[in-house]
């Protein structure tokens, strides 16, 4: 299983449209992505599982999956995580 461990970047960390752009971009993925805070585990799909995650800015989650283009859809997902989408125009593309 490959897993990455990020940083959230976000001012507002995981919530309102950040999380909505993570998970638009875990859906996109096309391989089963679980995002974990310490024993929590929810899937990166689901927007009211990241949002209970409370993720705030600074929060260390761990971002996992399996299968064929996980290693691929793991980095652009930490990417993202990684990046303050608060205080940027994202394109979506």
């Amino acid at each position: 299983m490959a897993q990455r461990t990020v940083a959230v970047a976000s001012a507002s960390g995981l919530h309102a449209r950040p999380a909505k752009l993570f998970v638009q971009a875990a859906v996109k993925a096309g391989v089963p992505v679980t995002i974990r805070l310490g024993e929590k585990a929810v899937p990166a799909k689901s927007m009211l599982g990241v949002l209970s995650l409370g993720a705030v800015r600074g929060t260390e989650v761990t971002l996992e999956a399996d299968g064929p283009g996980a290693e691929e859809a793991l980095d652009t997902l930490a990417a993202l995580l990684a990046r303050d989408l608060d205080a940027e125009e994202v394109v979506d593309g």
